[in-house]
């Protein structure tokens, strides 16, 4: 079996983004009107230009321990190795000059078409020229676990059959005519702080080595580029160019560890084809209904498993760091951590499908960052570094001009250490979800549980900073106090379980406590949920009240609280997580609405049974999806551009909820009995 079997050229994808000239080696585009969007005003529809892609532009790649995005001219534009929170070695997306790695036609960036070959994360590129049809797949590689002579020195998980094989591969095939093929490679470590060093490594001119000049230490990756094309060095580029014609197989390999490269076409065939049977199994055991949304659930199932971190059991909230919330703006984070809140919201979506395993996993990295090294168990932090790690200092990169210009870019993040009230009750949820079908609670996860359980029952009437960590002052909100209910409930449905009947009591008592404080103070004259306590701001956040019963669906206060944020907290239709003018946030500027508050629209909607709303609001925000069907955080109302890291974890889970929720609640009106997306059925 070869890498390129029945690859007839795809014809171009009629509704892509337009797209221009721009920088010479990067393919800066322009871009009109709205990305994915048909509802935005004809007012909105202008022009820009701009050096950098759109966020949507880019193509997500992972072999879940490392991820880059790859722009749409076929140029790699973020990549950290050895691991996602890593300093980066291609890091355009922040910086034209801070480090890229293209493979495609000389002299033109816009592809034919491209798209994910179907179950996986292995992109598709075709190129048409004025002479012939270009085909470039790309894949980080997946392999049988190859960890058998000695123990993986970064696995703390079970291993699996398949493994990261440390290597970006990038397969070339000329299926008509005559194409001249460039590739350019010029990494720039420690986010473009520490230039390359390139030297002929094979035996004539097929491998060349790129170490860090600074790094006598080691701290940096080497680099190994393996190609069957001649490779010439270019000060800190490495470069080859060649005239393919048709049937003419090129690959070029670039690997970080010892494992052995590719020497022939047919080999590098081998290894892209076993990536793809890696993606299938994994893909094939979750349940997708039969729904022309399938794609869409699909595709987010695959990006969810991309962002986690297998060796560990983490999950990325997202791949990149300091893509702009706000245009020019300093709304810009480090996502490549792991969020408690994220995670366990990110298994309500593998759950729905499926796809449960990684739960177990994550629930082990749970219990190793909550628990010292003689057993006793310490609070929870809002967010940890994928390797376990509990400091995450922040800091800004001055010499990198960040993403169209929105400064500062920052690593690391200062939120880890901040109070919010939230994550008890997510993670407690989410265990429960995973528990309650088994009718079974592990023995080594009972202290971690109820730990949480106590930690919420003494902090529930203090204020903090939120699900949305403002860097304003603490307020009491009404979501975390919402949230340190479903800690409360959870705790008493896994006491009972563990045949704990006392736990059990005691915890429903203050559970009912908590409910009756958020309704008193909570609320509005209208009966509303607020976004905190004595103060009528409206928050997205409150829209899981319904999912998370807290009220049943049918609750007035739940349905006024619902139609409130639909009519008064969205641009467009669009949800915006609060008015930055009435929440103090610690930050200057407007920022996007929130994808994800959207689909918790959705998702609510339908509980409320305004299924016809529901479905509109669902079919238009899958409108807005990237080409590749991925989404960053955000999307600006007027534009449909999509702002935020990317791609957004969080977003892609609450897509999965509120399409099935949609899909569910459809063929409920046949059966008369609806199931919600994030429950076992």
């Amino acid at each position: 079996m070869t890498a390129f079997e029945d690859v007839s050229p795809v014809p171009p994808v009629a509704d892509e983004p337009a797209m221009g000239s721009g920088h010479p080696e990067l393919g800066g585009i322009e871009v009109q009107g709205a990305l994915g969007s048909t509802d935005a005003p004809v007012s909105t529809l202008t022009s820009y230009r701009s050096a950098f892609p759109p966020i949507d532009d880019y193509a997500f790649l992972s072999d879940c321990e490392t991820t880059c995005l790859i722009a749409r001219n076929g140029s790699v534009e973020w990549m950290c190795v050895p691991r996602p929170d890593s300093p980066s070695i291609f890091g355009a997306i922040l910086d034209r000059s801070a480090g890229h790695f293209r493979v495609g036609p000389y002299g033109q960036s816009v592809p034919a078409a491209r798209r994910y070959l179907p179950g996986g994360l292995i992109v598709e590129t075709t190129w048409q020229t004025e002479t012939g049809w270009l085909i470039v797949r790309d894949a980080l590689v997946m392999g049988p676990w190859h960890n058998t002579d000695q123990r993986s020195r970064t696995h703390k998980r079970a291993p699996s059959d398949w493994d990261a094989e440390h290597m970006l591969l990038r397969t070339i095939k000329c299926v008509s005519g005559t194409v001249e093929l460039e590739m350019s490679c010029e990494p720039a470590f420690d986010y473009h702080r520490a230039p390359a060093n390139w030297e002929y490594t094979g035996k004539v001119y097929e491998e060349t080595t790129a170490t860090c000049e600074a790094s006598a230490d080691g701290d940096q990756p080497t680099l190994k580029l393996t190609t069957n094309l001649r490779i010439g060095i270019e000060g800190r580029e490495a470069r080859a160019r060649t005239r393919m014609t048709e049937g003419d197989n090129v690959f070029v390999a670039l690997s970080w560890s010892d494992l052995p490269s590719p020497q022939t076409f047919e080999e590098a065939a081998e290894k892209m084809w076993r990536t793809s049977e890696c993606w299938r199994q994994w893909i094939t055991i979750g349940r997708f209904p039969d729904h022309p949304w399938r794609g869409y659930l699909q595709r987010s199932a695959l990006t969810l498993k991309g962002l986690t971190y297998a060796p560990t059991g983490a999950l990325l909230a997202a791949s990149t760091t300091s893509l702009p919330e706000t245009p020019g703006g300093e709304r810009n984070w480090d996502y490549r951590y792991t969020w408690v809140r994220d995670s366990t919201f990110a298994l309500w979506g593998l759950y729905t499908l499926g796809l449960d395993r990684e739960a177990n996993d994550f629930f082990a990295f749970m219990s190793d960052v909550a628990t010292t090294a003689n057993g006793e168990v310490n609070p929870l932090q809002v967010m940890y570094g994928i390797g376990g790690e509990k400091t995450l200092d922040e800091s800004e990169l001055p010499h990198l001009s960040g993403y169209d210009g929105a400064r500062p870019v920052r690593i690391g993040n200062g939120a880890y250490d901040q109070e919010q009230h939230d994550i008890w009750g997510t993670m407690l949820d989410s265990v429960y979800l995973h528990v309650k079908s088994r009718e079974h609670v592990p023995e080594f996860l009972w202290p971690l549980l109820k730990r949480q359980v106590e930690e919420a029952i003494a902090n529930w009437r203090k204020p903090d900073r939120g699900i949305w960590e403002v860097r304003g002052e603490p307020q009491h909100f009404t979501s975390s106090k919402l949230m340190c209910w479903v800690a409360l409930d959870r705790g008493a449905k896994l006491a009972d379980i563990h045949g704990e009947k006392d736990y059990s009591d005691q915890w429903n008592e203050i559970a009912d406590e908590i409910k009756a404080d958020i309704l008193e103070n909570g609320t509005d004259s209208r009966g509303v949920l607020t976004q905190r306590y004595g103060d009528p701001s409206l928050d997205a956040s409150l829209l899981l009240a319904p999912l998370l019963r807290f009220l049943p669906a049918d609750d007035e206060r739940i349905r006024a609280t619902v139609l409130a944020i639909a009519d008064e907290l969205t641009e467009d239709g669009l949800v915006l997580r609060y008015r930055t003018d009435t929440t103090d946030d610690g930050l200057a500027g407007e920022e996007g609405t929130f994808t994800i508050c959207s689909f918790w629209l959705v998702s609510a909607l339908v509980e409320i049974g305004e299924l016809p709303r529901a479905k509109h609001l669902c079919e238009r925000l899958l409108g807005y999806a990237s080409p590749l069907k991925l989404y960053a955080e955000e999307i600006d109302h007027r534009t449909g551009r999509h702002l935020g890291n990317f791609p957004q974890a969080f977003t892609h889970l609450a897509l999965i909820n509120a399409v099935v929720h949609v899909i569910r609640a459809e063929e409920a009106q046949a059966s008369g009995h609806f199931q919600p997306a994030h429950s076992n059925p």
